[in-house]
């Protein structure tokens, strides 16, 4: 049965209890990475046969596999998963930055330059659920920032990989599909073996063991995010539909055991009957065992005096998703400070997001959306600075630099630009 609570009654330790990997977690994820680098593409068959029962002579998905596989999944989801595609690709494109060059001093060029990355690697589930949602999330806005090569890596089981999985990764333009999940696959992306090439950066979602093994190989390349379990937080007023409210929160709780649902509501009466209507909802899922841990174990309702004090619960906990169900969200909006992706009314559930509308599902959790962006275009690119100086703008500006150098102790500094002053 989910708590429901009164804000004015709790402390942090009721508002707050996301869990961190255990260190047997981090050990065990350690020494798969160690074994990876030494034994590369034997290491990846091992982890394979042992966790997934595919026993590979080659780790690589074919062409014609992911023919069979576009060919196997229904028409009707292909054109939905294209729809989709065009709605990502249409919010994405706005995101591109551009060059610039600043001129306006004599002599003196200065500039920055965007250039993508080289190779991307994404990871994408195949455990409990597959998710060829992510596939598109992740593929297209690494498309449009111009990156010359996507690879994915996701688990086979008996040698098979999710044939919807090999679709959206066909309508999302990747270039290589390899047959390795877990821990397992993160060392390979990040250190490469003879099959897999090395990346210049992980993205995508994971369980525990994926998350950790990115947080472990971070430095040698780049990450998107460390993710923990999914979170919904539900702003609430009186006028909703408790059993709706239900199923939003319940469209989160059956991702993980460890994902988190909460409700903030200024009404009593609400917060009562949307306890009622999660008790009626969740017998009827198919993840009913899975929600149903989520929702007892991490589950809750708070009730607040008003719907500002609402927004003030919801910014100190940061949700990944926050939705704002009222006649009136865009009058809350702006006060909203930390959040992954705001959805706004009544008709905006948080699976229209996952799925459809554009705007990235891959998302800041765990509080992290106090300093953390959804995945971008941004996070696909680099951003190279330049600059030029003429011998007489070098002139005009060489005592200043040499003056502050040696305010610093650095007269290497000061000579390398005196040398050149005349």
């Amino acid at each position: 049965m989910i708590k429901i609570l009164k804000y004015s009654e709790i402390d942090d330790s009721a508002i707050f209890n996301r869990s961190l990997a255990s260190s047997d977690v981090a050990e065990t994820v350690s020494e798969i990475i160690a074994d990876v680098r030494k034994r590369k593409d034997a290491a990846l068959r091992d982890y394979s046969l042992r966790f997934d029962k595919s026993e590979l002579d080659s780790l690589e998905v074919t062409r014609e596999e992911i023919q069979v596989a576009v060919d196997s999944t229904d028409p009707e989801l292909i054109d939905i998963m294209k729809e989709s595609s065009e709605n990502i690709r249409h919010f994405h494109e706005k995101q591109v930055r551009s060059d610039f060059v600043i001129t306006d001093k004599p002599g003196i060029v200065l500039g920055q330059r965007i250039i993508p990355m080289e190779r991307v690697g994404l990871y994408v589930p195949g455990g409990s659920a597959s998710y060829p949602s992510s596939v598109l999330m992740n593929c297209i806005p690494a498309k449009i920032a111009g990156v010359k090569e996507i690879i994915i890596t996701t688990p086979s089981h008996g040698g098979y990989v999710n044939p919807v999985i090999l679709a959206a990764a066909e309508i999302a333009g990747a270039d290589k599909i390899f047959k390795v999940g877990g821990a397992q696959a993160v060392a390979a992306l990040a250190y490469g073996t003879e099959s897999i090439p090395k990346v210049d950066k992980i993205v995508g979602p994971g369980n525990a063991y994926v998350a950790e093994a990115k947080k472990q190989v971070f430095g040698e390349v780049a990450i998107d995010m460390i993710a923990g379990p999914s979170e919904i937080l539900i702003v609430a007023d009186s006028s909703c539909d408790p059993s709706v409210l239900a199923a939003d929160m319940l469209s989160q709780a059956e991702h993980d055991r460890m994902a988190s649902a909460v409700m903030v509501t200024d009404s009593e009466i609400l917060a009562r009957k949307t306890a009622e209507q999660l008790e009626r909802l969740i017998p009827l899922l198919n993840r009913a065992d899975i929600a149903r841990a989520s929702v007892d174990n991490n589950g809750k309702i708070i009730i607040t005096s008003s719907l500002s004090e609402a927004i003030e619960v919801s910014n100190r906990i940061a949700p990944e998703h926050l939705e704002i169900c009222t006649d009136n969200p865009f009058d809350y909006l702006s006060k909203v400070r930390h959040a992954g992706s705001v959805f706004l009314g009544k008709n905006s559930p948080e699976a229209l997001g996952d799925y459809f509308a554009g705007p990235n599902h891959t998302l800041p959790t765990s509080g992290t959306a106090r300093f953390s962006s959804p995945l971008s275009v941004d996070d696909f690119i680099k951003k190279t600075s330049f600059t030029y100086y003429t011998a007489e703008a070098l002139n005009g500006a060489a005592e200043k630099i040499a003056q502050f150098a040696m305010a610093e102790g650095l007269d290497a500094h000061a000579k390398s630009v005196l040398s050149r002053a005349k």
